[in-house]
């Protein structure tokens, strides 16, 4: 069961104008579930998204960036399929990629180089063209009844529940919508940018300004997360901005640009965070803070080293204060100067570590207490500077190498 986290109503999910979405059942791995979506945007829509740093990027995402790039984000449709990543597959995949685009874009009247391609779930297999093209098909006639819980749901692979995220804001007299949907739950540790991130707004916001934030809100959400530390083939987060509200942002200095940004940011840490709670196998969510790095990268350094390894992950599942891990991932972590005498550990209010050893009224059973709950929180002062990032990852349980190993039955 997901850590402290349940579905979204639906009610919850607030539209985005200038964002219509359809959804179709084609069966592409299993019977009876919602397995492709479309999303159309308004003419004159701005998008921008971040992409997998795994060299095996998958045929779709390669030809996201191309599609991205020749249209300069003027996006008109986006298509997600499940049940097959279309990763690994070579010219096969690349041609297949593209003409899923062909196919929506004559069903919608668009260009096939308007329409950004995702798919995820099983690597090294191809695309099931027929079923995927009356899945297109069937979506298509659906645009414009679907909602974003919908969109949610067709997106979902070993998720348990889906994930969305709505919040509003008012700027120059105006209400301005933030939405987002996310999967995930294994092969998670995003670095871009199996994760998908929709985001979309019904403001306007120019094209480089889209750009950056886009980037700088991955940083800070969909980066500093981890399940089990594998990058997938296919992670994809991608924002898109209609303008529809009236809004508009130009620069960060614009009136309302600061809190609209603010707005994306909080959307995106949720979504984030709900990859974490809905991991595979977690029975505990785990925030990590790094405090007093000598930078950013540093800093998530540490916090990643603390939560990727699977001694300190397996005695979170196991309410085994046995902390001497910690302080070992935080020694191979790759700070080469690391003055480990001047290292503060926290766990909750539990003062474990000082000076690089044992807190001298640290309890064991105070430990164990904090490892009992299903939300814990690591602070690391590494008193080396001014720099502090936030991690947050899940613990490892039996129920992880279950799952994986039936994954493709």
């Amino acid at each position: 069961m997901p850590v402290n986290l349940v579905p979204p109503a639906r009610e919850s999910l607030l539209p985005v104008g200038g964002v219509e979405i359809g959804t179709a059942r084609a069966a592409i791995r299993k019977q009876g579930r919602r397995d492709v979506l479309v999303m159309r945007l308004a003419e004159g829509s701005t998008v921008a998204g971040v992409f997998t740093t795994n060299r095996f990027r998958a045929a779709p995402v390669r030809v996201c960036q191309e599609h991205l790039g020749a249209s300069g984000g003027a996006i008109r449709a986006l298509l997600v399929n499940t049940g097959c990543a279309n990763a690994g597959t070579g010219e096969q995949g690349l041609a297949n990629a593209r003409r899923s685009c062909e196919l929506l874009g004559q069903a919608l009247g668009c260009e096939a180089g308007r329409v950004l391609p995702f798919s995820t779930g099983v690597i090294l297999e191809h695309l099931p063209m027929d079923r995927l093209a009356a899945g297109i098909s069937a979506a298509v006639a659906d645009v414009g009844r679907g909602d974003w819980l919908d969109a949610a749901e067709a997106i979902m692979t070993t998720d348990t529940i889906p994930k969305g995220e709505s919040a509003q804001l008012k700027t120059g007299g105006r209400t301005v919508t933030v939405t987002g949907i996310s999967k995930g739950a294994g092969m998670i540790r995003p670095n871009m940018a199996t994760m998908l991130g929709y985001m979309a707004t019904d403001a306007a916001i120019a094209q480089p300004l889209l750009e950056r934030w886009v980037r700088e809100i991955a940083d800070l959400s969909f980066n500093r997360v981890t399940v089990d530390g594998d990058t997938s083939t296919n992670d994809s987060l991608v924002v898109a901005a209609t303008g529809a509200s009236g809004a508009s942002v130009s620069s960060e200095s614009d009136p309302g640009a600061a809190e609209l940004k603010a707005a994306l940011l909080a959307v995106a840490q949720k979504l984030a965070q709900a990859l974490v709670r809905d991991g595979e196998g977690a029975t505990k969510f785990i925030t990590i803070e790094v405090r007093q790095a000598a930078s950013d990268a540093e800093a998530a350094a540490v916090g990643y080293a603390i939560a990727h390894s699977p001694l300190v992950k397996t005695a979170f599942f196991a309410s085994d204060p046995n902390l001497g891990r910690i302080l070992a991932a935080i020694g191979y972590s790759g700070v080469a100067d690391l003055d480990v005498d001047r290292i503060e550990l926290y766990l909750d209010d539990v003062h474990v570590a000082t000076r690089g050893g044992r807190h001298p009224d640290y309890r064991e059973e105070d430990g164990q207490r904090v490892m009992k709950q299903a939300e814990i929180r690591i602070r690391v002062d590494l008193a080396r500077g001014s720099h502090d990032t936030t991690v947050w990852t899940c613990d490892l349980s039996h129920d992880y190498v279950s799952i994986n190993a039936d994954y493709r039955s």
